[in-house]
C-alpha cells in the first residue's frame, strides 16, 4: 500500500459527508469545523429550514433522490413490478425492489416530486440514486437479473425499434437476450437515459444554478461481463449529455476489496478515461466519488480512513463524499481521522 498523501489538493472542490443528520454534530460543533464543506442528504428528509441552517455554516446542500427503488409503490401497484425472463413479477433482490422504468404513472410521480424538492428546499443540487434496473449490486456478489419483459416494455420496444416479438414473455425474453440482445440493451439504456434527460429539463426550468448528479455503480464497462450496461442499463456516456457530476460508489470494503483501498482510485481513473474527464479547471463534467468509511459488510479500520480519502481525491476526482454519517458519527476515532484529512488537503 502506497504512503498516504496529506498535502493540499486545491483541485478538491467538495469535502462532503452523506447521511441523515441534524445541522450540527453530536457534540454540537458545526460540521465545518471538521473540514466539511458539503452535505448530501435524502430528498425525503431535507427541508428548507435544514438547508438554510447548513448554508448559514457555509456548507453546500445536495439532495439524494431515489428514482427506481420503491417497494411500497410496487405493493400498491402490482403492474409496476419488473418482469423476469419467466414472465413473472420479480421479487425483491436481497431486499431491493426495483420498478419497471416504463410505468407512466410512476415516472410522472417521481418527476413531480423531484421538481417539488428542487423548488422548495433551496438545495444546491439533486443526485439520482438507484437509477438502474431491478438488481442488488451493492454487495461483493451482486444479484443481477434480466428485466423487464412486461407487456408494456415489450410493446414499446417493438414500437420504437420495429422488431416484432412473440406475445409470450418468456419466448420474447429468449429472443431479446439472444439474437436481439444488442438492440435490447441499447433500448433499455435509452429508457433510463431518457429519465435523466427529463430530470435535466426540470433542473433547467426550476433552478438552473443547481447541479444534477448521479450516485452510480462503480463497475467499468468490462466488469462482470459488461453488467453496467447489459444488466443495470446504465450508459454513462449517454447520460453525460445531461449530468454535471458523476458520483461513482467504490465502497471498497463492501464490494470485496477490504484490503485493497487502492481499488477506489483505479475505478475513478477508469471513469475519467471513459468519459474524458481529467479534473482540469473549467471542465463541465466532474467526478466526486463517495467512499466507504462506515462499517457495512466489512469493517473499515481507522487506519484506512485517510487511505480511502486519499484515493478518493486523486485526479480526475475533484470532490469526495464519505458514507455514511449516521453510523460514522458514533466512531469518534474515524471522525477525527476524517477531519484531519479534510483539513490537511484544504488549499
Amino acid at each position: 500500500m502506497s504512503q498516504t498523501d496529506f498535502s493540499p489538493r486545491p483541485w478538491v472542490e467538495v469535502r462532503g459527508i452523506y447521511g441523515w443528520f441534524l445541522p450540527e454534530t453530536e457534540e454540537g460543533r458545526p460540521l465545518a469545523e471538521g473540514g466539511v464543506n458539503a452535505v448530501f442528504m435524502s430528498a425525503e428528509t431535507v427541508t428548507r429550514e435544514i438547508a438554510d441552517s447548513l448554508h448559514a455554516q457555509g456548507l453546500r446542500v445536495f439532495a439524494e433522490f431515489n428514482t427506481m427503488h420503491e417497494a411500497r409503490y410496487v405493493e400498491a401497484h402490482p403492474d409496476a413490478a419488473p418482469v423476469g425472463t419467466d414472465g413473472q413479477p420479480c421479487r425483491p433482490c436481497d431486499g431491493w425492489q426495483g420498478v419497471c422504468p416504463t410505468h407512466v404513472d410512476y415516472r410522472a410521480g417521481k418527476m413531480a416530486r423531484f421538481q417539488q424538492v428542487l423548488a422548495t428546499c433551496d438545495v444546491d443540487g439533486m443526485w439520482m440514486d438507484y437509477h438502474h434496473s431491478h438488481a442488488s449490486w451493492e454487495r461483493a456478489e451482486p444479484i443481477l437479473p434480466d428485466t423487464c419483459f412486461c407487456p408494456r416494455c415489450l410493446a414499446r420496444f417493438t414500437q420504437e425499434t420495429g422488431i416484432a416479438l412473440p406475445s409470450e414473455a418468456s419466448q420474447a425474453a429468449a429472443q431479446l437476450l439472444g439474437e436481439h440482445r444488442v438492440a435490447w440493451v441499447a433500448w433499455r439504456c435509452g429508457v433510463f437515459t431518457d429519465w435523466v434527460r427529463e430530470f435535466r429539463s426540470i433542473v433547467d426550468s426550476t433552478k438552473p444554478s443547481a447541479l444534477l448528479g448521479s450516485f452510480h455503480c462503480p463497475y467499468s464497462e468490462s466488469d462482470r461481463e459488461g453488467a453496467l450496461r447489459e444488466k443495470l442499463a446504465i450508459d454513462l456516456k449517454a447520460q453525460a449529455a445531461y449530468l454535471d457530476v458523476f458520483s461513482i460508489m467504490p465502497y471498497h470494503a463492501r464490494f470485496g476489496h477490504a484490503t485493497d483501498p487502492e481499488w477506489i482510485s483505479r475505478q475513478v481513473t477508469w471513469l475519467g478515461q471513459h468519459l474524458g474527464i481529467t479534473g482540469a479547471p473549467g471542465e463541465r463534467h466532474r467526478i466526486w466519488p463517495i467512499v466507504q468509511l462506515a462499517d457495512w459488510g466489512e469493517t473499515v479500520p481507522v487506519e484506512q480512513v485517510a487511505v480511502a480519502l486519499d484515493h478518493g481525491t486523486r485526479l480526475p476526482a475533484t470532490g469526495v463524499t464519505v458514507f455514511a454519517w449516521d453510523s460514522l458519527k458514533k466512531q469518534t476515532d474515524k471522525v477525527a481521522a476524517l477531519a484531519r484529512f479534510y483539513h490537511a488537503i484544504r488549499p
